[in-house]
């Protein structure tokens, strides 16, 4: 995502480079190419107009003119203003009541549905909630039982009236139904159509005053772009919802809905989705949105993302393993599929600063690691945990066995022998203990 911005803003700051000071000659130059860059992200004009005048008057300031490099220093007020275009602080949902009732709204084909089952999901895992899905939607074909299979993926049973036509009745019953089972979590999801109309708005407005949610989210697709942010603001004035979210982040989106839709509608963003898995859903955070902008990447994130699949007592009993030298396939197969639940293989790596770029047009499949997975599963069980004795005739078999080549089971073994030599160095010096006590995991 933002692959094109980035590039053309890196294109901008170059014109600083080389020069001894900031100036209102190469400042102007520089952000004329910085609106133009704006602007073809789909970046409302009035917006790129104020965003640039804002860095300008900052970029000339008396502490700046004497900068050293200039390049870095209008790289920075741009990452600062970025995160004020895009809210300055991530803005937490609001989960008080009990239950706490949620309701989703947005045009048809936004994201709506899925997004409520992850909703769903990261709430009932992150926070301990007890969620209700309420399928709200009675105009969308298999809108119900889209919403049933999904709940189904993620264990979340899901409140549902056949044949009833009246959304604002069923979603009042649902939160009765919760307070009578137990949920202190409802997650209403609602029609949607394929523009803006006055029933489609009365409907969801009609929802809204019969239920009080503690909190009202807006689906907007980033892919539309400015439209998106048109849209956004029609839905406010109706609705004056709480906060955005932005779903297909990962597709080709230009950032313009990002980058433009808090300053339109004066309302956060508070989740962005990326991907189709139920866990692809993340809280939104405007200064490390900027750091992924500009080229930066965004370990914070990542590592976060890690700690999410990170199992602290599987984390020992691999420690006394390594120690013992007793790593096998087995493990290295845990490893694996703990990397394949942190989402998108190319959206991980743009996290990391500088890859984003070198992998621009590079295709990373996500199925990349399927051909090591079939070669370790076509082993015995005895053949995982002792590699050792993994001879020519073995391997003929594992080879045949995985669709692959000798040259592919050699080729994994040897990064498998390679990676445990350097596990069981780090094991044997104060690397290993240092990591661990730092993910605390000696002191629980």
């Amino acid at each position: 995502m933002f692959e094109n911005l980035s590039e053309r803003l890196e294109h901008s700051f170059k014109l600083l480079k080389g020069q001894g000071r900031i100036t209102e000659i190469n400042v102007a130059e520089t952000l004329k190419e910085v609106r133009r860059a704006l602007l073809d992200a789909d970046v409302n004009y009035k917006i790129a107009k104020s965003f640039t005048d804002n860095v300008k008057q900052k970029a000339l300031g008396e502490n700046v003119l004497n900068a050293v490099q200039p390049g870095q220093m209008m790289t920075k007020i741009v990452h600062d203003e970025l995160v004020e275009l895009m809210g300055v602080q991530k803005q937490d949902i609001n989960l008080n009541g009990n239950p706490c009732v949620i309701l989703i709204s947005g045009l048809q084909g936004s994201g709506k549905t899925t997004f409520s089952a992850k909703l769903a999901k990261l709430l009932k895992t992150k926070k301990g909630k007890n969620p209700l899905l309420v399928a709200g939607d009675i105009y969308r074909p298999a809108a119900i039982e889209q919403l049933k299979i999904l709940g189904e993926q993620i264990s979340v049973p899901v409140y549902t009236e056949e044949g009833n036509k009246n959304p604002v009745h069923i979603a009042k019953s649902s939160i009765k139904f919760a307070k009578q089972k137990g949920y202190d979590l409802v997650i209403v999801d609602t029609a949607g159509r394929l523009a803006v109309d006055d029933e489609m708005m009365k409907e969801i407005s009609s929802i809204k005053k019969a239920i009080q949610p503690e909190e009202t989210l807006f689906v907007v697709d980033a892919m539309t772009g400015q439209d998106a942010v048109n849209t956004a603001k029609e839905f406010n004035d109706r609705l004056n919802f709480d906060g955005v979210i932005l779903t297909k982040l990962d597709g080709d989106t230009r950032g313009g809905a990002a980058l433009s839709i808090r300053t339109v509608v004066n309302k956060p963003i508070k989740f962005v989705s990326t991907g189709e898995k139920l866990d692809a859903l993340d809280v939104f955070h405007p200064d490390r949105m900027a750091d992924r902008i500009l080229g930066m990447g965004d370990i914070v994130s990542l590592v976060e993302k890690a700690q999410d699949q990170f199992d602290v007592e599987e984390a020992r009993k691999l420690q006394k393993k390594i120690a013992k030298n007793q790593f096998g396939f087995n493990d290295f197969l845990s490893q694996i599929k703990q990397i394949k639940k942190m989402g998108n293989m190319k959206d991980l790596a743009s996290m990391i600063p500088g890859v984003g770029k070198a992998l621009k047009n590079v295709d990373i499949d996500d199925d990349a690691f399927n051909g090591i997975e079939a070669i370790i599963y076509s082993m015995t069980p005895e053949e995982r945990e002792n590699p050792v004795v993994l001879n020519g005739s073995r391997k003929k078999r594992i080879a045949m066995g995985s669709g692959s080549n000798i040259q592919d089971v050699n080729r994994l073994i040897k990064q498998f022998n390679d990676t445990r030599k350097m596990m069981k160095m780090m094991s044997g010096g104060k690397n290993l203990s240092r990591m661990m006590s730092s993910m605390n995991l000696n002191k629980r």
